[in-house]
């Protein structure tokens, strides 16, 4: 069983007991959070939104870190420009806790329905043909 859940404008794979970064979240750590549901998979793919708001999946605020520093360097050949400058992204670390389909489909009803040729009588009884006489 897996899901698919947006979080900060990327989509995750994410199963139970998985950890992974994501972009900052604004909740304290050890802070339980909800994540959105793109996709439901176990037996059956859900991917309706009716059936997607059934679907609920938690995950537990690990830490808030900082990415690797990354290096952007601008240059101009036959100018003189040169610049440097980096950028730290601020990240949390999630665990998922829980992913559940919430409620289960209803258990199928046996619905008894009138034979054809009931239904057709009792139509046929209620009109009156008149031939004009």
């Amino acid at each position: 069983m897996y899901a698919i859940v947006k979080t900060g404008g990327k989509q995750y794979r994410v199963e139970r007991g998985q950890t992974l970064l994501v972009e900052r979240l604004a909740a304290a750590e050890g802070a339980d959070v909800a994540l959105e549901p793109m996709l439901y998979r176990s037996e059956e793919a859900v991917f309706d939104a009716a059936g997607l708001a059934n679907v609920k999946v938690t995950a537990k605020i690990v830490e808030h870190v900082r990415g690797e520093k990354l290096r952007v360097f601008k240059f101009k050949p036959k100018r003189g420009y040169k610049r440097r400058t980096g950028h730290r992204q601020e990240l949390t670390r999630i665990e998922v806790t829980e992913i559940s389909a919430g409620a289960k489909k209803a258990a199928a009803k046996a619905v008894k329905a009138k034979p054809d040729d009931a239904q057709d009588k009792t139509v046929d009884a209620g009109k009156e043909t008149s031939d004009g006489s």
